[in-house]
């Protein structure tokens, strides 16, 4: 049975542990199997990509990991 996690996909959300501490961000997606979620502008990467068909040139893109549930803590607004 799937766990019940009580931050949503669109919440707002601050980060309260981390390098990312004390920015607010919205929730991208939530991943219950790891406790983690995603929140946008916070703990990004910047990660090389090969050429392909989409992306002819390749090169870097920025991308959000996820973070622990128990680092984020929901805000109101």
């Amino acid at each position: 049975m799937a766990k019940k996690l009580k931050i949503k996909k669109g919440d707002q959300v601050m980060i309260i542990a981390g390098d990312d501490k004390g920015k607010t961000g919205e929730v991208l997606r939530v991943l219950p199997k790891k406790d983690a979620v995603i929140v946008a502008g916070c703990k990004t990467v910047r990660k090389a990509v090969k050429p392909s068909e989409e992306n002819k040139e390749g090169g870097f893109i920025t991308k959000e990991m996820p973070i622990h549930i128990s680092n984020v803590k929901k805000v109101e607004g």
